[in-house]
């Protein structure tokens, strides 16, 4: 009897919790709640935090996030309107708004996250298509203003490298998705928060067509800098020619002038030594006249009033 009643108790007890786990269901701050009945909506949303209750059995308390969500998009190839075709992967921020509606439309995250990758990228694919390649990938026309300020600095008129200006830009197509995409995707009980390009890549073939532009580039601003650089090359060479011939003729100038004056000076001490003894003088350039025309091997043959013999006499 005793066991009996006990196991009565047991089952009494279980029979308890699962009424009351049925009826009692708790809400964080993170979560809103709808109550279905055989699958039916019963009410509003429930999004204040706490213990609720509900009927057991027939009701159930179907739970979905308040916070901000994660989406990322699977790269897809998109030509643009220049017709060259580009890798666009895109990610987003969404949260539900209305959970009812939510779960009327999508059921759940998963079919949420389906109509945002039918939404999202079929928004993306018309703005990338209606702009030309480099509005998807520059937002603004800095490089273009940074560029003509250093021609400037250089007393240059000449912008290195032809860059396309832009008049749309990155930044405006992802508000552009952003806004396209929202007006579609509430519908679901959904707000859009933010929509982003995460990374652009080329296509195969656009890649080899932009890498050969950038060596080109690059090739042409060399032989623009080594253009300048001959050009100071010859401007220096033809100074320092200048000054170099400048500096010869000063010196030669110089030159002349001491060898003029030299010689002036040689001629008026031999001027005044032959003046002092004509004779003495004479003799010693007579001297210097044997030491540089007699040596050893020399035969000379002179008459007897020769004065180049006279003082071998």
């Amino acid at each position: 009897m005793k066991r009996a009643l006990s196991g009565l108790g047991t089952t009494a007890i279980i029979i308890l919790f699962l009424v009351v786990s049925g009826t009692v269901y708790i809400i964080n701050e993170t979560q809103q709640v709808v109550i279905t009945q055989f699958g039916e909506p019963m009410g509003e949303p429930i999004v204040k935090a706490g213990i609720h209750f509900k009927m057991p059995f027939v009701q159930q308390a179907n739970y979905f996030e308040k916070r901000i969500l994660e989406w990322d998009g699977n790269p897809n190839q998109i030509p643009t309107k220049d017709k060259r075709y580009i890798w666009v992967d895109t990610t987003a921020r969404w949260k539900i708004v209305d959970a009812l509606k939510f779960l009327q439309s999508v059921g759940n995250e998963t079919g949420a996250h389906a109509r945002l990758d039918d939404i999202i990228d079929s928004a993306t694919r018309n703005f990338v298509t209606s702009h030309n390649l480099v509005e998807a990938v520059r937002n603004t026309n800095r490089i273009m203003d940074d560029r003509a300020l250093e021609a400037k600095d250089d007393g240059t008129d000449q912008i290195a490298g032809e860059i396309e200006e832009i008049k749309f830009g990155r930044d405006a197509i992802t508000r552009g998705v952003l806004e396209e995409a929202s007006k579609i995707i509430s519908q679901y009980g959904i707000e859009l928060v933010d929509v982003r390009v995460k990374r652009i890549n080329y296509v195969s073939e656009v890649q080899r067509k932009v890498f050969d532009r950038m060596i080109s580039e690059r090739k042409r601003a060399a032989e623009q800098y080594r253009s300048e650089g001959q050009g100071k090359k010859a401007e220096i060479e033809g100074q320092m020619g200048k000054e170099l011939k400048q500096i010869r003729s000063e010196a030669y100038k110089v030159a002349e002038e001491l060898k003029g004056k030299a010689d002036a000076e040689a001629t008026n001490i031999y001027a005044d030594a032959y003046n002092r003894g004509p004779d003495f003088y004479a003799f010693l350039k007579t001297l210097e006249t044997y030491k540089e025309t007699i040596d050893k091997d020399t035969t000379i043959i002179l008459t007897t009033d020769s004065e180049y013999l006279e003082y071998l006499k």
